[in-house]
């Protein structure tokens, strides 16, 4: 049977990993790290949110980001410093304005089939992951960010999406610990929210008893080609080995996948293509609800505040996710306290529950100029892409997963 070999261990990949073993590949996975999803499946926002499916390529946002360049708290936050790769990758997303209304609607169809298939997967594999299934409530403040979501909706709804426009009483009554005063609100009830990190460590311990191999701790060096197969160099990806004894690793396959987040930018140039994956950083905070009053306070219904730019998610009874800001700071992994008090700040204005135990943690979201995931053969004809999903992977994962198995299937048949 052929053999794929997937770069990437986080959300994507272990997804990947997941499709193919099914369709009855032999499936190896690499990743740098020792475990699965230590990077941008982590510790993120934690919706599975078709309703956050707008593209970004608008020139609201890029005056926004321009206004906002003074602000170190601002919800979006562009370092000015001079670089070939964030210069390139902006002017292509101001190419790809035109392209907002289409892109949009795609990315509601990939999310509405993605949700689906990961509620699918989550109930047939019993992945416990602190899954809600209470919906997604937008929250807006004044009538201007009302009317200017309702232009949104329209676009959202327009690519099948069920999500309503609700009285500042009935965002109250789906989410009773709502304290502040609200112009009005969108919910989409058939949104969710869920633990990425538990959800993608559940899913690869299933594929590892289906079959799929886990190489941990390895750097993908080199890439050859040859007729018949794909011949993968990694070296131990460790700081603390020396690099005059770290042994080269080969792996043989006839296939290899991309899933690598932010790194495969430089896997795709290592492979012969162009993948312009820019690393977009967010911040989150999990708040420990370790106190009866903030358990009680801490609100169930995920929610997003239009004009902080912020989103939240319930983990379990004791766990509190907040996550928001997009930083274009290249591969800069800082956790920045001047980022993270705004998350706290929004909290204690919108809560009555102690932030006195909130982790913070930093990731880079792996995002296309076009705002979609790129899901499709590299030039060489062994060469497959699942990555570029943005703030959406663990949105879209399921459904991206699917796509390019089958056409992996269709390409090298087993």
């Amino acid at each position: 049977m052929p053999h794929v070999v997937i770069v990437g261990a986080g959300i994507t990949g272990v997804t990947s990993a997941y499709e193919l073993i099914k369709l009855g590949y032999e499936v190896t996975v690499i990743d740098r790290h020792l475990f699965p999803a230590m990077e941008t499946s982590f510790a993120n926002g934690g919706q599975l949110s078709a309703c956050n499916a707008e593209v970004w390529n608008q020139k609201s946002t890029v005056l926004k980001g321009i206004k906002w360049m003074s602000k170190k708290d601002a919800p979006l936050l562009l370092n000015p410093s001079f670089s070939v790769h964030k210069y390139r990758w902006l002017v292509e997303f101001l190419t790809h304005i035109k392209d907002y209304k289409a892109n949009t609607i795609e990315t509601v169809r990939l999310a509405l089939l993605a949700r689906q298939r990961l509620f699918e997967i989550a109930e047939k594999e019993n992945i416990s992951f602190d899954l809600e299934k209470r919906g997604i409530l937008h929250m807006y403040h004044t009538k201007e960010d009302f009317e200017i979501a309702k232009r949104v909706n329209d676009v959202l709804v327009e690519g099948k999406l069920e999500r309503n426009a609700i009285t500042p009483e009935e965002m109250k009554a789906i989410e009773p610990n709502l304290t502040g005063n609200y112009y009005g609100g969108y919910y989409t009830a058939g949104d969710a929210t869920g633990d990425i990190h538990k959800y993608s460590v559940g899913l690869a311990e299933k594929t590892e008893q289906y079959g799929v191999k886990y190489r941990f701790g390895l750097d993908v060096v080199d890439v050859k080609f040859l007729q018949d197969k794909v011949v993968v160099d990694c070296k131990n990806s460790s700081e603390n080995v020396d690099p005059d004894t770290n042994q080269l690793t080969q792996i043989e396959a006839d296939v290899i996948l991309v899933c690598g987040g932010v790194g495969s930018y430089h896997l795709a140039d290592l492979l012969g293509d162009s993948v312009n994956v820019y690393p977009v950083k967010g911040y989150s905070i999990t708040v420990q609800l370790k106190d009866e009053r903030s358990v009680q306070n801490a609100p169930w219904v995920s929610l997003l505040d239009e004009s902080a730019k912020i989103v939240t998610s319930r983990l379990g009874a004791d766990r509190f996710r907040v996550a928001g800001t997009a930083e274009f700071n290249g591969y800069n992994r800082d956790i920045r306290a001047d980022r993270i008090q705004p998350l706290i700040n929004w909290v204690n204005q919108n809560f009555d529950i102690s932030t006195e135990h909130s982790v913070p943690w930093a990731g880079l979201r792996p995002m296309m100029p076009n705002m979609l995931p790129v899901v499709k053969q590299g030039k060489q004809s062994r060469v497959f892409y699942n990555t570029g999903h943005g703030h959406l992977g663990w949105t879209l994962s399921a459904a991206t997963a699917v796509i390019i198995s089958q056409e992996i299937a269709q390409k090298f048949p087993r």
